[in-house]
């Protein structure tokens, strides 16, 4: 099998080089398929395991302020975008530098405020 050049972890270079076997094996055992099959386990790989670099927020206003609160898909705890719509009352917690948001199921949406405006 090819081996990268990329700066992957050793963990990243071992999950890549099992996916690019059984791609392989699923292929057949196909003969110079290698760069392909290498590729596209890459891609996979580095698909599940590089963070999201999407910043998820929610804008509250709350006493006068607005507070823009990020927080982490995982730890969103079934959180979709538009549960809230503009104008809709949101009960509100401050703790220290987080915004906890009630949902209308109960749970709590926990962020981290990264703006004041206010």
């Amino acid at each position: 099998m090819r081996q990268t050049s990329a700066n992957h972890s050793p963990q990243q270079q071992q999950a890549i080089r099992r996916r690019a076997a059984e791609l392989y094996q699923l292929r057949g055992q196909a003969e110079g398929r290698d760069l392909e099959n290498w590729c596209q386990a890459e891609a996979e790989i580095l698909r599940e395991t590089t963070p999201d670099p999407v910043r998820r927020a929610v804008v509250v206003n709350f006493d006068g302020v607005v507070y823009t609160g990020e927080y982490e898909l995982t730890s969103a705890d079934g959180y979709t975008p538009g549960e809230w719509k503009s104008g809709d009352p949101v009960p509100v917690r401050l703790v220290g530098d987080k915004l906890c948001l009630r949902r209308r199921n109960g749970r709590e949406l926990q962020t981290t405020i990264v703006k004041r405006i206010g």
